[in-house]
């Protein structure tokens, strides 16, 4: 399933509102929100990352992202992948100096490499490590797809 902006309906409410107008794209001071399939907005974290600035919402008229308080962007959290640099060996710790939560974390390792660990109760979803990553080893996902 594609990502949304944040602060979006679910998919199927997001959908049936979505005008396609592409007002949130202009918006986004970081460029994630792109056009997609359909011509409803996407994020790609290629691009960098999300900041949650609201400036999407704010110009959402149909109301297909809706900042509520209390109520969290969206639930998508970072997956470090087996092509981790420092999981083959290689000392790479680009993920976790992106990381401003501090979710990316380097366990020192004997003889070894430091290992990257992700406490996905810290990862906001912002996406900053996905475009810094050397190997493109790390993705974005609902949690709900963790155990497929």
């Amino acid at each position: 399933m594609p990502v949304r902006p944040p602060w979006a309906l679910a998919e199927d409410d997001f959908v049936a509102r979505c005008t396609r107008c592409g007002d949130c794209l202009g918006a986004c001071p970081t460029g994630i929100i792109e056009k997609g399939r359909g011509g409803f907005p996407l994020v790609s974290f290629a691009a960098g990352e999300c900041t949650f600035c609201g400036k999407c919402v704010e110009v959402c008229k149909p109301a297909a992202l809706v900042r509520a308080e209390g109520k969290a962007p969206w639930s998508i959290r970072a997956r470090i992948g087996e092509a981790c640099l420092a999981l083959q060996g290689v000392v790479c710790r680009s993920c976790g100096d992106r990381c401003e939560p501090r979710a990316i974390r380097f366990r020192l390792a004997p003889r070894g490499v430091a290992r990257p660990e992700l406490d996905s109760g810290a990862c906001t979803g912002c996406g900053a490590c996905v475009a810094v990553c050397p190997a493109d080893a790390i993705a974005m996902f609902e949690p709900a797809e963790a155990a497929v």
